[in-house]
């Protein structure tokens, strides 16, 4: 995957980069300035005198004032259209950059709620150049419609003018609470307006509003600052604005999955956002410094880019794309964590039908997408029952979560590990032969060769039949299946499970051997019912594979049995494990041979060769600077 977006992404961002350096010197064209600073004469409508710049009259010469701060006089108010609404002009302070507008929806309406979101600056200006028009309101209402009512909750103010016998309609005010993932599932969000000029003042700040007082708010109206005059300290403002804006364009137009179209569309948009800190009258040392400043930020939207185009590919191929909101509903608004690791936390959902399923949400700092690509390639289109099958993803900006059928029995650790014998010897074996059948699917089953790399008890699941399932994909690699030698940048793996090529390549060459040996210390662990490494253990203590090949060796009975009978699978399980845990790759069986071993009796089942690790004088250390202990998975 990485091969083969590597061309792609140098070619765009060389382009940015080459129109970036070259835009930011273009000189501003004589006396026209795009604000409009021709002499132009001023008017009034209403109420309001002495209107000029930015603001025009309709059918005034091209020169005067701005194209968006366009203004219709009708009945002696003065109409300024924002998005695909109008609004009454109410007041102007050219000192402060400020107007106050009220939404002309509500005149004659006598149970009045937004027709439309009144949304900030984004999206509000259709030329080449952004404008700033920037409300000043730090609070803001939502209206919901609910298809249960709320009497429990004290944040929904009911609208009853507009309620019905089975759709509730409500109105929330609190901070933060109008935010979609803050809403009830049972509720479908309408609009939202600003609450005043500034919002409400400190005592205020988390008080909630009737219906009544936030109609006295929309009444009011609230303010937008347009960009005339810019003094100095609101540089950094406006150059954030006009970043985010073309952040917003740039979502909006990354569509097409043709490079060329993508190549335009970054000219376009690099050009509307030099446009933008042009003329805003910034130095060109400020216009140099920012111009470097969205040529790294455009490296991070390459990263999208990379996702997108990999997640386009692999729509066809079987999991559901989700939508952020989809996932806040499936899990009731993230109410039931199952667990926590390194790359996320996992929490339970239910989808439509009462599938019950576990959410993966990764964190934002593996912003690369490369944990999250590895996890929906490797087993985005299988279905085995010994491995965990991917119901579907979700991928909005830096916010990736994946979606796995729930395994209500946890995983294989907090059983084998148990002071209790949780399982019988021929249900463990039943276990083993599940766990490699999908080992040797992974190996063998798919057009390409998919290693793991991580497995251990953790990383296998339980289904309600105690099935088990291979899960985590997170280090996982895919290979053409004819590779013999396969190239890992870095170990990968837990202590005490991974493999020593891994490690050092003087054992040999990283191929499917090394889930083998993984497996093999799995085994390990399920036969004895002991952790093969144990960090807290000091170094005089003997190493339990070792221990278990004296005892075979031996033939002593101790805790490897001879016994004829069940015991039988745990003498069987040790063999093999040893088969397994063989230093040199090449010395270990192939994952298909492994399962060969397991199905058969203990009869013909030879000792392997002393491992080269096994003796008394050998205690491994877990050394963890070099590894990396992967995310945990729900239980």
């Amino acid at each position: 995957m990485t091969n083969s977006v590597a061309f792609p992404r140098s070619v765009i961002l060389q382009a940015l980069a080459i129109s970036s350096t070259v835009s930011v010197f273009l000189t501003k064209t004589g006396a026209e300035d795009t604000l409009g600073q021709a002499v132009c004469p001023s008017f009034s409508c209403g109420h309001l005198q002495d209107i000029h710049n930015p603001f025009r009259l309709r059918g005034d010469p091209p020169g005067c004032g701005v194209q968006e701060y366009e203004l219709v006089c009708s009945d002696d108010q003065a109409i300024i259209q924002v998005n695909t609404g109008r609004y009454f002009i109410t007041n102007i302070s050219y000192p402060d950059s400020v107007f106050w507008v009220v939404d002309a929806s509500l005149d004659n309406s006598s149970c009045p709620i937004p027709e439309r979101n009144q949304h900030p600056y984004i999206h509000i200006l259709r030329s080449d150049y952004m404008f700033l028009l920037y409300m000043r309101t730090v609070k803001w209402a939502a209206f919901v419609s609910c298809s249960r009512m709320m009497k429990d909750n004290l944040i929904y103010k009911p609208v009853a003018c507009r309620s019905t016998n089975t759709s509730f309609v409500y109105v929330l005010s609190t901070m933060q609470s109008y935010q979609v993932q803050n809403v009830e599932p049972s509720c479908g969000y309408l609009a939202m307006t600003p609450l005043g000029s500034w919002g409400p003042g400190p005592n205020d700040y988390y008080s909630t509003y009737d219906y009544e007082d936030i109609v006295k708010f929309m009444r009011d109206g609230f303010a937008f600052r347009f960009p005339f005059p810019a003094p100095e300290w609101t540089y950094p403002w406006i150059l954030k604005t006009c970043l985010k804006n073309s952040r917003s364009d740039f979502h909006e137009q990354m569509s097409s999955s043709s490079i060329q179209n993508k190549i335009s569309v970054i000219f376009a948009i690099d050009v509307r956002f030099l446009g933008c800190v042009k003329n805003n009258s910034l130095s060109d040392y400020t216009k140099l410094y920012w111009a470097v400043l969205v040529i790294v930020s455009a490296i991070s939207i390459m990263k999208l880019i990379i996702v997108e185009k990999f997640l386009q590919m692999q729509l066809a191929l079987g999991p559901t794309r989700f939508a952020y909101t989809d996932i806040t509903a499936i899990t009731s608004h993230f109410r039931d964590k199952l667990g926590q690791g390194g790359y996320g936390s996992v929490y339970k959902g239910v989808l439509p039908g009462d599938i019950h399923v576990a959410i993966k949400m990764l964190v934002s700092s593996m912003s690369n997408g490369e944990e999250f690509i590895s996890e929906v390639s490797s087993i985005g289109s299988i279905h085995h029952v010994n491995v965990v099958r991917l119901v579907g993803f979700c991928s909005e900006e830096m916010r990736r979560a994946l979606v796995y059928e729930y395994m209500p029995h946890g995983s294989l650790e907090k059983y084998i590990f148990s002071p209790e014998k949780s399982f019988s010897w021929d249900k463990l074996n039943q276990i083993a032969l599940g766990i490699a059948r999908g080992i040797d699917y992974l190996h063998r089953g798919c057009d390409m060769q998919i290693l793991h790399f991580d497995i251990k008890p953790h990383n296998i699941l339980l289904d309600s039949d105690f099935t088990p399932k291979v899960a985590d994909f997170g280090l996982a690699k895919l290979y053409p299946r004819d590779n013999s030698f396969l190239p890992v940048s870095a170990a990968r793996g837990t202590v005490g499970y991974i493999a020593p090529e891994m490690v050092s390549r003087s054992f040999g060459a990283i191929s499917s051997k090394s889930d083998v040996y993984s497996f093999g210390m799995l085994l390990l662990e399920m036969a004895g019912g002991r952790r093969n490494v144990d960090p807290q253990a000091s170094r005089s203590q003997t190493y339990y594979p070792s221990w278990v090949y004296n005892q075979l060796s031996r033939q002593e009975v101790g805790g490897i049995s001879e016994v004829v009978g069940i015991h039988q699978v745990e003498r069987k399980l040790c063999i093999v494990a040893l088969w397994c845990i063989q230093m040199k790759p090449d010395d270990r069986p192939a994952m298909s041979e492994v399962l060969d071993m397991l199905e058969a009796g203990i009869d013909g089942l030879e000792m392997p060769p002393e491992p080269f690790f096994c003796g008394d004088e050998f205690a491994p250390a877990a050394d963890s600077s070099v590894l990396s202990e992967i995310s945990t998975f729900p239980e």
